[in-house]
């Protein structure tokens, strides 16, 4: 019992540092990826430019160390415990944007804080994630991973259709799903590590799926803080992440949660609740509001 405990604090504190890299992160991000030239939105080029602004090389540090603190925080608990926790990386943007602005929390500040932090919790305790055996079928890995790349995909050729409202939160999700499965990838890369050092990671594939969904979810997110304000992108990113890793962690890397009525009743209504924390603390009047700027030609371009 005593050792059960220890890693689950381990756990709880990679993820909560984790969660604070993040949200200051994307803060910083946003602010400087605003700057950068429309004509560059959903290209590779998009990320040369923005390495030229301090400011965003230091939001891209605390994103990466977000990430490692995360990657270090799966190796040792289930992605269904993991994922809520990163969730609440919002709460530090928040946090940051307050004082930057020097706006109050107010009614919906703490609606938003008290569901996110009551759904994560509702989650976890009615859920009770633990670790399983992984499923070995291929055909189910591909399956789940290929429904969550694809639902990207078609958000991305909608985000690209769509009008410079919509535009945004559907990149933002897209990426929040890419960021999932990264997620998950991230927890076999560490598996088959543990189990068999260098020779068994790089011969596998899952560590390749791992840069290539962070620097495609990366392309993404930055197009989203582009060409929107922090409130638009950023909930939906939140939102998205952790309901993706949840189900691969369920689906094929062998996480178990309670599946008794009450128990399902419980995890529903709290992921229910992260979600709308989510969005009213993105919406925020605290979270900054950008400026608002034309759409790039080819965005709103109808076949």
């Amino acid at each position: 019992m005593i050792e059960v405990r220890s890693v689950s604090v381990l756990v709880l504190l990679l993820a909560v540092g984790a969660a604070c890299c993040l949200g200051f992160g994307f803060v910083f991000q946003q602010s400087a990826a605003q700057r950068a030239p429309l004509d560059d939105f959903l290209s590779p080029r998009l990320l040369l430019d923005l390495m030229r602004m301090p400011r965003w090389l230091g939001g891209l540090g605390l994103m990466v160390a977000g990430m490692v603190l995360g990657a270090l925080a799966l190796g040792q608990g289930e992605i269904s415990l993991v994922e809520p926790l990163l969730a609440t990386n919002l709460l530090f943007a928040l946090a940051l944007s307050r004082r930057q602005t020097g706006q109050s929390l107010g009614r919906q500040g703490w609606a938003g804080l008290l569901l996110l932090a009551g759904g994560v919790s509702a989650f976890l305790l009615a859920g009770e994630p633990r670790g399983g055996s992984a499923v070995a079928d291929p055909l189910r890995h591909w399956l789940i991973i290929g429904a969550m790349v694809g639902s990207a995909l078609v958000l991305t050729t909608c985000a690209k259709r769509s009008r410079l409202s919509w535009g945004p939160v559907l990149l933002a999700t897209a990426a929040g799903l890419l960021y999932g499965v990264q997620d998950a990838l991230t927890r076999v890369s560490g598996t088959r590590f543990a189990e068999g050092g260098f020779a068994a990671l790089f011969t596998g594939w899952q560590p390749y799926g791992v840069l290539l969904c962070g620097i495609t979810g990366l392309i993404l997110v930055q197009s989203a803080f582009e060409t929107s304000s922090l409130r638009m992108s950023l909930p939906a990113l939140t939102a998205a992440e952790p309901l993706a890793g949840i189900l691969c962690g369920v689906g094929f890397l062998g996480d178990r949660l309670r599946t008794d009525t009450g128990a399902l009743a419980w995890e529903a209504a709290g992921l229910a609740a992260v979600v709308t924390g989510i969005v009213l603390l993105g919406l925020h009047p605290a979270m900054p509001c950008g400026t608002a700027r034309p759409a790039p030609a080819r965005a709103l371009r109808h076949p």
